[in-house]
């Protein structure tokens, strides 16, 4: 029977920590392995929130996998008793022509989304924090909002524990290798066996998989938090945002109140180089793409930033992610190139990645994603 299966989750991170959750779910014997430990903030799942959205732009057929991960959210937290998502709400602004706003009027007719389409007018109005110029567009995607990062990673791979599975904290793995008809999983200390695998190391993939047929492009992204200088962010609706062009950056308010988060699109981030060696420190340079954006489309935040914050992310050439088995290797279930648009699918990929590693084939859509004969260079 699949769920007597032995397997190993290879990075315990956003999409391991959900998929560990959901193979112990099953009843498989699950044994996890992070570099540090889960909920850390070297990697790609930190910076405080993180944008949930039901609308999307990149492709509206991802929205029936946000439609299941909305469902596992709201499961992940009855079991946890934790408060991992909070819905406020998510501006989507940009010129009407632009592609990513007609692909979000494209997801919102084809599912039937909660939404609401403001003019200049009615946003002045109602949300004066945010400037629009003409010929531009705003959408409200009413069931969106933030998701905590590093808290959503402890407790599902809290919960995962607690269902049975075992995490093994600060044991890098050196290589996930087929044996047979299973899979070895090798550590400074030695190998151990098990029927499958699924690697979800973020941006070490390509150390751990150097033969990887498909590039994934590591980059060094920066958050910064400025402070409102005006009550204009303090009103009952404080929905995160995202703006599509000139410049692609998205926001959101902070937990508490206090500040305002402002990051960036990929085009915008360098490249990370050796991820065990990511530079931290932010030059005053690199704020300058930030300024001019508070001050054409925030001018109601403080210049100058409370906080900096510097993360990673993977992007895959096409910007969708890499699902499913490894070539070759049908037991080794490959998570990797979420192209910074991933955390709010974490709880449905982490369900996909139980299903490929007990059953080999997921009821869920994931063609357009799947490993499976991938033709992206």
């Amino acid at each position: 029977m699949s769920a007597s299966k032995r397997v190993a989750v290879v990075g315990v991170g956003t999409m391991g920590s959900q998929a560990a959750w959901r193979l112990a779910a099953r009843g498989a014997e699950v044994v996890g392995y992070d570099r540090f430990a889960p909920g850390h903030d070297r990697s790609a799942g930190g910076g405080e929130t993180r944008i949930f959205r039901s609308a999307h732009f990149e492709d509206s057929r991802y929205v029936p996998l946000l439609k299941h991960a909305d469902a596992l959210w709201q499961e992940l937290q009855r079991e946890t008793g934790r408060e991992l998502r909070r819905l406020t709400g998510c501006m989507l602004m940009g010129p009407a022509e632009h592609q990513q706003m007609a692909t979000v009027l494209q997801s919102v007719a084809e599912h039937g989304l909660d939404h609401e389409v403001l003019d200049a007018e009615a946003l002045a109005k109602r949300f004066p924090q945010f400037r629009i110029e003409d010929g531009d567009a705003a959408i409200l995607d009413r069931h969106a909002g933030f998701i905590r990062p590093e808290l959503t990673i402890h407790s599902a791979a809290r919960r995962a524990e607690q269902l049975g599975a075992r995490i093994h904290r600060y044991t890098p793995v050196r290589e996930v290798v087929p044996v047979g008809d299973g899979v070895e999983v090798r550590t400074d200390t030695g190998g151990e066996r098990f029927d499958a695998a699924v690697v979800t190391v973020g941006p070490w993939v390509n150390d751990l998989l150097p033969d990887l047929p498909w590039e994934v492009d590591i980059r060094r992204l920066i958050n910064a938090w400025y402070v409102p200088t005006t009550d204009a962010w303090s009103g009952e609706e404080r929905p995160a945002f995202i703006r599509t062009a000139p410049t692609h950056c998205y926001g959101l308010p902070s937990p508490d109140g206090v500040s305002v988060k402002l990051g960036l699109s990929r085009a915008l981030h360098r490249p990370a180089g050796d991820p065990n060696r990511l530079e931290r420190t932010v030059e005053p340079g690199e704020l300058d793409v930030f300024s001019e954006l508070l001050g054409r489309y925030l001018p109601d935040l403080h210049p100058d930033p409370i906080r900096l914050s510097v993360y990673m992310e993977g992007y895959t050439e096409s910007s969708r992610p890499l699902v499913g088995p490894l070539p070759g290797a049908d037991n080794v279930v490959l998570l990797a190139g979420f192209s910074g648009h991933g955390f709010k699918l974490s709880p449905a990929m982490g369900d996909i990645a139980a299903d490929l590693a007990l059953e080999g084939a997921s009821p869920r859509p994931v063609d357009f994603i799947s490993t499976l004969d991938r033709a992206e260079a």
